[in-house]
């Protein structure tokens, strides 16, 4: 029987983004299954934002960010990101494309590169259904559907799940009940994946 990882991220988290494809060589090398699940921070069990945190930790957590963009091979902008709309609009067509069986993945990533190494809008309707064309998605089906009730239903069942398990940030990955947050923590993940779990 094949098993099962919850993934809780968002296209906003530039953390998100830089272990995605880590993360999906991971999940393919042990035959596992992804199941996603697209939420914000949940400030309820701790998620802190990186706006609402003193100075001189934001400062680090960019230079911290940079450090690990570049051990991943990425190179993010940070230019204008305060001009820029949330992106959380993106996530329900990655909802949508995951329902109905597309590869969403392959959108997660056109969506997070377009947003953190070219810095685009992915906010705007015709910025996000552009970039979902040229990935070879049907935009307009996908973000017809992104707008549904039963998608909006699943994202607050996914937030809903989020809550209960005890997710607080993204990406936390959450498998055999066991929960990792950080895409620094992939290693244990894999650990686990292994058959070796570490005791609590």
């Amino acid at each position: 029987m094949t098993k099962t990882i919850d993934y809780f991220f968002s296209i906003g988290s530039p953390w998100a983004f830089i272990g995605l494809e880590p993360f999906a060589a991971l999940a393919a090398q042990y035959d596992v299954n992804i199941r996603p699940h697209v939420i914000p921070l949940i400030e309820e069990n701790g998620g802190i934002y990186s706006r609402n945190r003193p100075e001189v930790r934001r400062a680090y957590w960019t230079k911290d960010l940079k450090r690990w963009a570049a051990l991943r091979g990425k190179v993010l902008s940070f230019d204008n990101r305060a001009g820029l709309s949330d992106p959380a609009p993106a996530g329900a067509l990655v909802v949508a494309a995951f329902e109905a069986d597309e590869d969403w993945l392959a959108l997660t990533l056109a969506f997070q590169e377009a947003f953190w190494v070219r810095g685009e809008d992915i906010g705007s309707a015709e910025v996000r259904l552009a970039i979902a064309s040229a990935a070879g998605f049907d935009a307009a089906a996908l973000e017809e559907r992104s707008q549904s009730g039963a998608i909006a239903d699943l994202r607050k069942a996914s937030y809903e799940t989020a809550k209960s398990a005890g997710v607080f940030g993204v990406p936390t990955y959450r498998f055999e009940d066991e929960l990792y947050w950080g895409q620094d923590s992939l290693h244990f993940l894999e650990r686990h994946l292994k058959g070796e779990r570490l005791a609590a």
